[in-house]
């Protein structure tokens, strides 16, 4: 199997698996936040704990790259709780729309701090690709708008922590890399969850534990997917994630998105593989 046929393949696994993710995230309605991130991260960090020492890598990376890992690993956290706290609150449809908007971030921050040029084509798709975001979110004067807010933070933030990732890719193992994010998330959460922790019954408890199992398959499936290929090759797989979140939370939720969303994710959707075709071209 060639390193394109992973790269895609991890990422279509991702998507599936941040996906189902979120629907366990709406189905622990009565779970305080903080919990929920919690144990997602708590599985994440036994499972990278295991293959780390399986695969011999350095636990917490080498000295020259900790501000890099620990600031992936702030802003990814960042995106976390942005991005439970929409689920939350929005269908799974939108939620996941807006999520998808971090490659747009990674674009913006490649630009920044790695130095990438960013040509006309990119930057006009940027401003199309927000114009969509607004279909979803359907910004409006009232409260009601804060959780389309927090998703569209949540994909600002996951953009930060995937450039940074790209930037780590050939200096550390993916397994450090996943295990340094998911140690910080699980002591930085700890606090939270002891002033507010709600004990699970079984059903909440399998489904926490669920929550942490979904989101390690999607972070080690996107962590792999970059290291098996260049973003430019498999970032448009990510957006299948869309797909399923209409599809799965009409299955379980019996959610309907109104045709704005629809015509936002369209243009999402459009937008980004205009992108992946110009940018392969380019590259």
């Amino acid at each position: 199997m060639s390193n394109k046929t992973k790269a895609v393949l991890s990422m279509l696994i991702s998507a599936l698996g941040f996906t189902f993710m979120s629907v366990t995230v709406k189905y622990l309605k009565d779970i305080p936040l903080f919990e929920k991130v919690f144990f997602r991260n708590l599985v994440s960090l036994v499972i990278a704990f295991y293959l780390i020492k399986k695969s011999s890598a350095p636990v917490f990376g080498q000295r020259k790259n900790q501000l890099a890992l620990l600031a992936r690993a702030g802003f990814g956290l960042a995106g976390v709780i942005l991005n439970f706290y929409a689920i939350s609150h929005l269908t799974l449809a939108d939620s996941t729309m807006l999520g998808k908007l971090s490659p747009i971030f990674v674009t913006i921050m490649a630009c920044l701090f790695l130095k990438e040029k960013i040509d006309k084509e990119q930057i006009i798709g940027i401003f199309i690709t927000f114009g969509g975001a607004l279909l979803v979110i359907k910004p409006e004067f009232s409260l009601s708008i804060i959780p389309s807010i927090a998703g569209l933070l949540s994909a600002a933030a996951a953009g930060i922590a995937y450039t940074l990732l790209r930037y780590l890719k050939d200096k550390e193992s993916p397994d450090t890399i996943v295990f340094y994010f998911s140690i910080v998330s699980v002591l930085g959460t700890l606090p939270f969850v002891l002033n507010d922790y709600i004990v699970p019954d079984s059903t909440q408890l399998m489904l926490l534990l669920a929550t942490g199992l979904f989101a390690s398959v999607g972070q080690f499936g996107i962590t792999y997917a970059y290291k098996y290929s260049k973003a430019t090759e498999v970032s448009i797989y990510n957006y299948s994630a869309i797909v399923f979140g209409i599809i799965l939370g009409f299955i379980f939720f019996h959610e309907i998105p109104d045709m704005l969303s629809l015509l936002g994710g369209a243009i999402i959707i459009g937008i980004a593989y205009y992108t992946f075709k110009h940018n392969q071209k380019k590259a």
